[in-house]
């Protein structure tokens, strides 16, 4: 897959540090972000980005050190907000319910509740915090340049990243982990490694949370405008019959539902970016006029351009998980340490203390517990997202289709029987009651979440499947949009965020996103 081509930025490149140092502004940015309602009527710009999420606010600072450039965020900023910027607020922030709320809910047809980001800084904002890169083989995989990806890596870990100290119960599990087979223990890394490791953590050592949003910090604040609670209702096109649509501004509303218009300058380089995620990046297109025609005119959505896998592909990497009751106090602790088990499809990570509970119940005698968890990495179900209405404030119906295909529902049996040896290892002992076991788990875990008791890990997995928020898929390289991430039949237009993966990188793609922004664009 080749990279985008953007000429000024190239030449930007090897100076952009001295660029940025000479401009920067650190958080929250007062110069440069301000209040949609504050837009003027119409205004012009070199680049437009919709979604001020985890690879859109690398994207704008990255463009702006050449270019004029607009970020277009519907939620708020994350820096005044204690759940969001403190660890222990973790659960708050996933639990809102107000339609301001930077974590907004919503339920697939499958009936897995979920949530979709509503703030600068999108799931970096209200997600687990763990830090880890994409495997070499997936980079090799897509195509990407490997240089400019570790380069854009280290860009990110910058602002970002930090290394987590690993004691009590964390050590425990990393021991587990190894006992269970997930070997070698490769001790700290960034890097997508077989086994099990201690990853990177975007909370620093007090706890509190380095979002995608400081990445903004790099930014020329003379070249960006950021716009919040900017709701994009729909991109426009020039059409004339014989060529490609062609991609040149923006209508978005503000709080107080007033509409402004954004254009782009007359430059043969100006474009559209859409980083809204795998939700809003095909709504977005869908309500602008691409996608299936048949599907566009029942809504009484002009037709742009008929592009019928607008929307397909969709996917969620399952997660099952088990609680365990433990003996003695156990910290409260979020995502520190990882078991990579490619060779089985799976990675088995853990939680602890007040998150552990707070995962399953709301009761707070049960904090004394450890809440170890499975992802599928590379599921083979997938499903379709569809609007509900043409009210871009309606999240779209979308289904994941979790176990469909049976190869599915195999890899979880396999990701459950590791965490039962983890479980019942010498090494997490002392962290489970005596005489504990695995099927005493997961009965257990079964009653608190009013699940029908079982002994076949087969339905364990299907009657626990939860998500952990790493959906993607919608805008899919090769079917949406070209390896260059243009929308495939349009001019002017890009999508550069999780719609376009096919599947989801290494074992938290936050990390990768991040990088896509900056290396998309370098």
């Amino acid at each position: 897959m080749g990279f985008v081509k953007w000429v000024p930025i190239i030449a930007a490149y090897l100076g952009i540090f001295f660029i940025v140092s000479s401009f920067a502004e650190k958080a929250p940015y007062t110069s440069f972000t301000k209040d949609a309602t504050s837009a003027t009527k119409t205004e012009y710009f070199d680049y437009i980005i919709i979604g001020g999420g985890t690879a859109g606010c690398a994207l704008a600072a990255t463009l702006s050190a050449s270019a004029k450039v607009l970020l277009l965020e519907r939620g708020g900023l994350p820096y005044k907000n204690p759940n969001i910027t403190h660890m222990m607020g973790y659960l708050s922030t996933l639990r809102g319910t107000s339609p301001s709320s930077a974590a907004q809910q919503f339920v697939s047809t499958d009936g897995v509740p979920n949530q979709l980001p509503r703030v600068l800084g999108g799931g970096t904002a209200i997600n687990v915090g763990f830090y880890s890169r994409a495997s070499r083989e997936y980079v090799e995989e897509v195509g990407w340049e490997p240089r400019l990806v570790n380069k854009s890596y280290k860009w990110v870990e910058r602002k970002v990243a930090f290394r987590p100290q690993v004691i009590g119960w964390q050590a425990a599990f990393r021991d587990g982990l190894v006992e269970a087979g997930v070997s070698p223990d490769n001790g700290f890394t960034y890097e997508h490694l077989q086994g099990t490791k201690i990853g990177g953590s975007i909370f620093d050592k007090s706890g509190n949370r380095h979002t995608a949003a400081d990445l903004l910090e790099y930014a020329d604040q003379t070249m960006i405008t950021v716009y919040l609670r900017a709701s994009v209702h729909r991109i426009l096109f020039k059409t004339v019959p014989g060529q490609k649509p062609k991609a040149y501004g923006v209508v978005f509303r503000d709080s107080k539902g007033n509409n402004h218009t954004a254009l782009l300058n007359r430059k043969g380089t100006s474009e559209i970016i859409l980083s809204a995620g795998a939700l809003g990046s095909p709504q977005v297109l869908m309500l602008s006029g691409i996608g299936p025609a048949h599907h566009l005119k029942a809504h009484k959505i002009n037709v742009v351009l008929d592009h019928p896998m607008v929307g397909q592909g969709m996917s969620d990497n399952p997660n099952n998980v088990v609680l365990i009751p433990s003996p003695r106090p156990v910290e409260n602790s979020l995502v520190k340490v990882v078991g990579i088990a490619d060779d089985v499809g799976c990675y088995i990570e853990a939680v602890g203390g007040f998150f552990a509970s707070g995962v399953l119940s709301t009761d707070q005698t049960l904090i004394q517990s450890t809440l170890i968890l499975e992802k599928l990495a590379q599921p083979f179900s997938t499903g379709y997202l569809e609007l509900r209405s043409n009210d871009l404030d309606e999240n779209p119906k979308v289904t994941f289709n979790y176990f469909k295909d049976p190869r599915d529902l195999q890899m979880c049996v396999k990701a459950m029987e590791i965490i039962g040896r983890v479980v019942e290892s010498k090494a997490y002992s002392i962290y489970r009651y005596p005489n504990t076991t695995f099927e005493s788990v997961m009965q257990y875990t079964l009653e608190l979440s009013g699940k029908q008791q079982t002994h076949s890990l087969e339905q364990f997995c299907i009657n626990t499947v939860r998500t952990i928020w790493h959906y993607h898929g919608g805008c899919q390289v090769g079917q949406v949009v070209d390896s260059d991430y243009r929308v495939m039949g349009v001019n002017s237009l890009r999508v550069i965020d999780g719609s376009t993966f096919i599947n989801s990188p290494g074992t938290n793609p936050q990390s990768t996103l991040m990088m896509l922004g900056r290396n998309t664009t370098v």
